[in-house]
């Protein structure tokens, strides 16, 4: 999705602060959707799912209290929670094991059950399922408080003003201050003693840059190829998102010394993992469904998955397996 913040009122901010706050707004709800992703993760522990088609009608409620915060809260946590690279990369290490089954039900049953329309239910799944679903645990009950307070006083709680966007910029700088500050010295303190967290809280680090990298990318979205702009119902941006991040974590998963295996898995958790995204994927595969583009859906999904997978296979499978043979 092409996220564009429209500046239709006097009092908004000039262009160069609203792309600030922008960044700013994706930063800080990206280094927490992935917080929140790793911390589940960590524990494989209860998750409540709701499809990708409420995260597209909470996009309208959101905007009207912030359109910052609509980018913030779809771009940022809820990309930085459901990552592609890191879903393919699962794909890869079932293979390399010879579990070529698993990685292909993983494929074929995590996109029916990401877009299953409507769904929302708490369960408690595998490793293999964590990879496969979208996750976000409030999105009911966020979705009722947003429009208890659009009912109550719209111009209340909408951040319209200068002075406002100046304060909720103000406020998430600092915060993202103190978020990088204690990743950067706990991942210091971390890599000097040998700990085993030290990639996570370099994957906190650099998830703000994998974020913007991706955002940026959305704004190729139906710009098509060439000045006809064919294929212009293609999200190239995306697609280009989740190829690319999906393809150099591949890379990276061949990376095996001590302190390069930090640094790796801290781009792979972070820079990689929060540059692509399984929410806005299957969001834009579930838009195109329901229409009389169903094939123009499933041809998206296969350009996007069989060429994540398949240069994984080339890169990352493929000498694992001849290092064994050796």
């Amino acid at each position: 999705m092409d996220y564009v913040v429209r500046r239709n009122n006097l009092k908004e901010l000039p262009h160069s602060l609203d792309y600030v706050s922008c960044l700013l707004h994706l930063s800080v709800c990206g280094i927490f959707g992935l917080l929140w992703m790793l911390l589940l993760h960590k524990f494989n522990g209860f998750c409540f799912l709701f499809s990708v088609r409420s995260s597209v009608v909470l996009k309208a409620d959101i905007s009207t209290i912030s359109e910052h915060l609509d980018i913030g809260l779809t771009t940022g946590y809820l990309g930085s929670l459901t990552t592609f690279s890191g879903w393919n990369q699962k794909m890869l290490d079932l293979s390399v094991n010879g579990q070529w089954v698993y990685a292909s039900l993983g494929f074929l049953c995590g996109k029916h059950i990401v877009s299953w329309p409507n769904w929302f239910c708490p369960i408690t799944f595998s490793p293999l399922l964590w990879n496969l679903m979208e996750k976000v645990t409030t999105a009911k009950g966020f979705k009722g408080l947003l429009g208890d307070l659009k009912s109550r006083s719209t111009n209340q709680w909408s951040l319209k003003s200068y002075k406002s966007h100046l304060a909720v910029m103000i406020a998430l700088l600092l915060v993202l201050g103190v978020l990088l500050v204690a990743s950067g010295l706990l991942d210091a303190k971390e890599f000097r003693n040998g700990g085993s967290e030290a990639h996570l809280w370099l994957a906190c680090f650099l998830a703000p840059l994998g974020v913007w990298i991706r955002w940026t990318l959305t704004r190729l979205n139906g710009r098509g190829i060439g000045k006809s702009g064919q294929f212009n119902w293609v999200p190239l941006g995306t697609l280009a998102a989740n190829i690319g991040a999906a393809s150099m974590m591949a890379a990276l998963a061949t990376v095996n010394t001590k302190n390069c295996d930090t640094v790796a898995s801290g781009m792979q958790f972070g820079l990689l993992g929060c540059m692509s995204t399984v929410s806005t994927f299957m969001a834009e595969f579930h838009t195109m469904s329901p229409s009389n583009q169903l094939l123009r859906a499933f041809a998206y999904a296969a350009v996007t998955v069989v060429p994540s997978f398949g240069i994984g296979i080339l890169i990352y499978c493929i000498p694992v397996w001849t290092k064994r043979c050796n």
